[in-house]
This record gives C-alpha cells, structure tokens and sequence, in this order.
C-alpha cells in the first residue's frame, strides 16, 4: 500500500470539514483534486474512505482507521521537527498540554513557575472533560494530559504528582455548617449538585459512598466546578469539590468545608500519556519538572 503524507492530510482535511470543497479550501487546493487523490487511495487500498450522510461526508470505518494513522504520522513528524530543531542548538521547545477543567485551578501555576526557568518554551494548553482527555490522549494529539488516574484498556501511562483531596462544601448559613464531626449518613440524604456521570469525581464520589454502603443523593446536575459552586452558594444543595477549587470562596466566606467523618476524598492529580511515548526535551523536562516541583509550589488552602 502507497499513501502519501499530502493524502493522509487530506484524509485529516475531510474529516475536519466533513466537506470535499472545505477541505479543499483549507488546503489551497481545487474540490475535483481533492476528490481525485481520495479515489486513487480507493483504488490502492480497495475500500471506500468516505460516503455521504445527509449534506455531510463521513468517513468509513477504513477512513476512520487512516485517519488515526494519519494524525499518528503528522505527531511523529512533529516530535521529529522539535528534535531536530533542538539538536541544532534552537530553543523553541513546544509543549501541547491537555487538562481537566478543575486542574484549571492550579495548573497554571505550574505554567508560570516552568515557563520562568524555560522562558523559551512555547506552551499550548486545552482544557476540557474526562472523555475530551482520554480522546486526545487516544488519537496523540496532545504531548500530556494532567487528570485524575487513567482508566485501563487505554495504554497510558499516569504519574501521580499531586494530593486532590475531595471536601464536602455548603453555604455559610447551612445548619450543618457549625458541627464538629458530621457522620457521613447525615449528609447521605442530602441533595447534591453533582458532576456528569462520566466526570472522574463523580464515579469517584459513588464509589466512596457506595463503600460505606450509601447511596449518594444527586439533586442537579452540572459540567463544571464552578458552576456547582455556584449553585452551592445559591443554597440548592451541597457540593463535593475539589479543595484546589474553593481557595478565593474560602478566602471571601462564601463558602463553607464540612467536617463530615471519613472525608477528604483523598485521590491525586497525574501526569498521563501514552504508553512508550518519545518525548521531545521541553515535554520531558515539563513532566520532571511537574512531579519533582509541584507539591512546593502549590500549597492547599486551610479550611
């Protein structure tokens, strides 16, 4: 089989447009050239790559399988690229991070303090969901990922560089909010402004209560720490957050930590990527840097 590195993109173009004449835009090239090259990957490898799906193209299941391999040969070519440019004495290091929405909260930090030792790293960060991590991480499309522990069955590699423990918090006013020890069934039956069923604290939280043979009681729903914190304040129930998330809440007395028995949740923040990857030097020295340097540079608030 012969494909060549300007029809792998292609390939990329199509699926990023769901278009020929899109795809063709993006490429400075003319649709009728697009639509030649994907027909004479058809006839090399004997499958349709695309098919038409109302005014959209989707790519078949062989387009989706040289898709993935597409975006794999374009990573390793520009894992070679930085190499190369760093074996010639250039420093313009790249480092693609990908975080979770909370790790939002400090990672930033982090950021700062490397990007002031590696003024000359140029740093791209996305953040985004659980399964937004896990998709990027599976497509390599990003050097790293800081998140909660990897699921298995994905080939990654998780570090742990950092405490994330998860605390219990309430409006100020909240009866609850003055005792010393709360046993946890206290709390059972309150209403709870939850994450979305696939977020890393929400499986995290279920599992816990269902440890101690409760069952957690959801009252709404949101995707983002913020916007539980919010609805806390608004006095629609209690949240469990992480402590990362609720410095300035603290700070201002907006918010509150219950003693409840048994809690924090203590899980951990990871470095994760992808099985035997071949790191460039700035994506390598991040990494060291993150796990060695992290727990110095970012201290948990008191409550």
């Amino acid at each position: 089989m012969h494909i060549t590195l300007k029809q792998f993109r292609i390939i990329e173009a199509i699926v990023e447009n769901s278009s020929y004449t899109e795809a063709a835009k993006a490429l400075f090239m003319t649709q009728p050239a697009v639509s030649m090259q994907i027909k004479q990957i058809e006839g090399e490898i004997g499958l349709q790559l695309f098919e038409r799906s109302g005014k959209q193209i989707k790519a078949t299941e062989a387009g989706q399988e040289l898709l993935h391999y597409a975006r794999t040969i374009r990573q390793q070519l520009e894992e070679a690229e930085t190499v190369m440019e760093e074996l010639k004495g250039l420093k313009r290091g790249k480092l693609h991070l990908t975080m979770a929405s909370t790790a939002n909260y400090f990672a930033p930090r982090l950021i700062a303090a490397f990007h002031h030792q590696y003024p000359g790293a140029k740093v791209t960060l996305d953040v985004t969901n659980r399964s937004g991590l896990l998709e990027a991480l599976d497509t390599n499309t990003t050097d790293m990922a800081i998140m909660g522990r990897p699921p298995e069955g994905h080939e990654l590699t998780g570090i742990s560089f950092l405490d994330n423990p998860l605390v219990v918090i309430a409006w100020p006013e909240h009866p609850l909010a003055q005792s010393s020890s709360i046993p946890l069934a206290d709390v059972a039956d309150e209403p709870f402004i939850v994450r979305e069923p696939a977020s890393g604290t929400r499986m995290a939280i279920e599992r816990y209560f269902a440890a101690h043979h409760l069952t957690l009681t959801p009252g709404m729903e949101m995707n983002r720490s913020e916007a539980i914190k919010q609805a806390v304040m608004a006095e629609l129930g209690l949240g469990i957050v992480s402590l990362h998330t609720i410095e300035m809440e603290l700070a201002l007395k907006r918010l509150v930590v219950l003693n409840v028995e048994d809690f924090p949740i203590m899980r951990h923040w990871y470095i994760v990527h992808r099985n035997n990857k071949r790191f460039a030097a700035i994506p390598e020295v991040f990494r060291n840097f993150a796990i060695r340097e992290s727990r110095a540079l970012l201290e948990l608030p008191e409550y």
